[in-house]
């Protein structure tokens, strides 16, 4: 068991957590939870009723959030010719070809996403073992490989997240800053939520949304109501 703070202490002995709460209380309840200094992040973790060892009940996609996650994403594009002008123009930070993969191979990483047009794969393919283990891969399942370089730039600096589920069946992502306040958040938590409602494989059988716990980076987790939660993306 991690140690725990005394801030962290004083805040779980202030309500029951083995309370569901509905989403607009959940969200409230982990607001005035929050206690850090900086800006936390507001996570989201959902256990799925899936098993993600069988090919047809894996998942993983990505939603763009209404207010974004509150986090500068800096975006690099792999292009050439005028899909390179798009990229730039669009707001990639970096746009480039066998130089950026150069580059990359003498160690530099310093963007956090990266798109790719389809005739650059075989390129890119050069550091795969580099940019996958991080995450970094352009993958056709995210979107982020096609030529339409400049609307996916677009997503992805307005709030675009991927989520994947992990082996035991959960997902984690950051939906948002503690700063954005309830109203967004609240947004931001159930358009998280019902992306990942359409998402439910058709193999998939009894109780899709086992459970599902909000919190921020410090803070602890708060229970949401699933009942409730099904309701509201109906």
């Amino acid at each position: 068991m991690p140690k725990r703070g005394k801030n962290y202490k004083n805040k779980i002995q202030t309500f029951d957590k083995s309370v569901q709460y509905s989403p607009e209380e959940g969200v409230k309840k982990v607001l005035e939870l929050s206690f850090a200094k900086f800006d936390e992040t507001f996570d989201i973790a959902m256990k799925l009723g899936v098993d993600p060892r069988h090919a047809d009940q894996m998942i993983r996609s990505s939603v763009v959030l209404p207010h974004g996650t509150g986090k500068e994403t800096r975006v690099l594009v792999f292009a050439k010719g005028p899909k390179e002008a798009e990229a730039k123009e669009a707001g990639a930070d970096f746009v480039g070809a066998e130089d950026i993969v150069e580059k990359i191979q003498g160690g530099w990483l310093d963007f956090d996403k990266t798109v790719a047009t389809p005739d650059m794969m075989g390129t890119v393919g050069k550091i795969g073992r580099i940019l996958g283990p991080r995450n970094l891969m352009p993958n056709a399942k995210l979107g982020t490989v096609t030529f339409d370089v400049a609307d996916v730039v677009k997503e992805i600096k307005a709030g675009k997240v991927d989520f994947k589920v992990d082996k035991t069946g959960i997902i984690h992502a950051g939906i948002g800053k503690a700063s954005f306040g309830e109203q967004k958040l609240q947004e931001n938590l159930v358009a998280f939520i019902e992306k990942i409602v359409q998402l439910k494989p058709s193999a998939a059988k009894g109780i899709y949304l086992r459970s599902v716990t909000i919190s921020t980076t410090m803070g602890p987790g708060v229970k949401l109501d699933t009942l409730a939660l099904r309701t509201l993306v109906k």
